[in-house]
């Protein structure tokens, strides 16, 4: 449990009064001396304690699930992640584990490597991998898990049905395969790992129109979609492998997740570019379409179909890649401020995340696991808010998420734009897929709205909590304002996080004036 006290304190230097004797000497006419006249003692009036601020106490409690994908049930956020992990959450903040590891003594079934014995068979493991589970009209709760041999796509997608969030989960039966070399697949033809899917990563979720559709997919031939039936949990008949929605030719490209905006009226995918651990650069990226089963385009307007690596450079090529999708958040850490102090904030290798909107507060959250600086590979679950720019296009807030409410005194969550002047540490999250930790700098957001520092160009609030920055070079970004908790300062700091056309996103942390 990590509990944070702040207070503000007044630096008072108090100066202690003495009485003061004041003699006044008069002269008498006619050359006669006059008697001293004596004042009464001058009283000090009592002191003023000093004035200190109610303290603000922010505690998390962190926990490790990786590939984290969250359902609400009741009054609590649940996610379910690889190796059977799970747990749950009141407040995006503190986290209860519920289960981990493949084993009988896992919760989610009873004695999950026999009940799931077909799948751990063919794909030749004794783990599994990031699931989904989602709410279907029957009011049960369907967990579509996975197995992978790893080394290889030869993976096993199935469906297990409970009738609580928290099990214990009943096998239904495997919906896919992979990985039959040399034998027919689901399409009908030959399977091809660089066109055929590796069948993990699985996200169902229905659409605007109530719809229901799963997306998965990792590496290989990339991510598909196909539609599902609500009333069964199944994959409707005649779809094979279902249709492709971007990657191939084994890029590194994984975990997928897709959600609807009821304010842009976009569907997103989300997905992670490179690889897992603390120096595969996982980062993770955003494409959007009108329709759940694409296309889906990045800012640029390309069509994520036609994103995937070249078979004619090494595998797992990075290159050819990279520029495309708008990149969300990478690898990156904050360096300290002055009167900070603490582990300089920071993420390795984020990735792998599910989303969720909250409908009746209005608000989006990011829900991904991270590395950290120097904790090699060290992984728990973080939780950031998300917000829809100008452009229509997803930008995360800077900091985990922290609710204004926990400040001790109210806070406007409007920031105008007195309040988002001043100097910041600035995240430039680029659109590399490297190890590179980037580091941030200094810019400052001048009143009269120049930009400074490692920034040149100016800046515009656009009201509304928007911001506009438009620098030397042309670029532009747009994004939102918002007041997030930093734990470095041990207070609710202005901070800005803007993305520009061509997929960049930039995030600053106000530090003083």
């Amino acid at each position: 449990m990590e509990n944070i006290s702040v207070q503000r304190r007044a630096l008072l230097r108090t100066a202690a009064a003495g009485a003061v004797l004041a003699t006044v000497g008069g002269c008498g006419g006619g050359g006669g001396g006059g008697s001293p006249t004596t004042s009464a003692p001058a009283v000090a009036p009592p002191a003023t304690p000093p004035v200190v601020p109610p303290a603000t106490t922010v505690a998390f409690s962190n926990v490790s699930v990786h590939d984290p994908s969250v359902i609400k049930a009741a009054d609590a956020y649940y996610v379910f992640g690889s190796h059977l992990a799970a747990a749950k959450t009141a407040d995006w903040m503190n986290w209860t584990k519920l289960a981990d590891g493949v084993n009988a003594g896992n919760p989610l079934f009873n004695n999950v490597t026999v009940a799931l014995s077909e799948a751990l068979g063919w794909a030749q493991t004794d783990t599994l991998w990031a699931p989904d589970v989602a709410r279907l009209d029957d009011g049960k709760f369907y967990m579509y898990y996975c197995a992978c041999k790893g080394d290889s796509p030869r993976s096993a997608l199935g469906v297990a049905v409970a009738d609580k969030v928290d099990g214990p989960y009943v096998n239904k039966q495997l919906l896919l395969k992979s990985g039959m070399w040399g034998e027919t697949s689901p399409d009908g033809t030959v399977y091809d790992a660089t066109k055929h899917p590796n069948v993990v990563d699985p996200n169902v979720f229905r659409d605007n129109s109530g719809r229901l559709w799963m997306v998965y997919g990792s590496y290989s031939g990339g991510i598909f979609i196909m539609e599902m039936d609500p009333g069964t949990g199944l994959q409707k008949a005649g779809q094979g492998y279902g249709k492709h929605l971007m990657g191939g030719n084994h890029a590194r490209i994984e975990g997928a997740y897709i959600l609807y905006s009821p304010d842009s009226k976009y569907y997103y995918l989300f997905v992670s570019f490179g690889g897992l651990d603390a120096n595969g650069g996982y980062n993770i990226r955003v494409a959007r379409s009108l329709n759940p089963d694409g296309p889906y385009l990045d800012a640029a307007g390309t069509d994520m179909a036609t994103v995937k690596a070249n078979p004619a450079l090494p595998l797992f090529d990075d290159a050819s890649i990279a520029p495309h999708g708008q990149k969300l958040m990478g690898s990156h850490q904050y360096v300290l401020a002055s009167g900070e102090t603490g582990t300089a904030l920071g993420y390795v290798s984020p990735g792998h995340n599910s989303a969720y909107y909250d409908a009746a507060a209005g608000k989006y959250f990011l829900v991904f696991h991270a590395r950290f600086p120097g904790q090699g590979e060290t992984h728990e679950v973080r939780v950031h808010e998300m917000f829809i720019n100008a452009d229509g296009w997803p930008v995360v807030a800077p900091l985990r998420y922290v609710p204004l409410s926990k400040n001790a005194t109210t806070l406007s969550p409007d920031v105008t734009a007195a309040d988002a002047a001043g100097t910041y540490k600035v995240i430039n999250h680029g659109k590399d897929i490297s190890a590179a930790i980037r580091q941030s700098q200094a810019v400052t957001l001048a009143a009269g709205g120049a930009l400074g520092g490692a920034l040149a160009g100016t800046w515009t609030h656009q009201g509304g909590n928007k911001v506009s920055l438009a620098l030397s070079d042309g670029t532009a970004y747009n994004g939102i304002l918002s007041r997030q908790w930093n734990t470095n300062a041990n207070a609710f700091e202005v901070t800005f996080t803007v993305q520009s056309k061509a997929g960049v996103s930039l995030w600053g942390v106000r530090t003083g004036n």
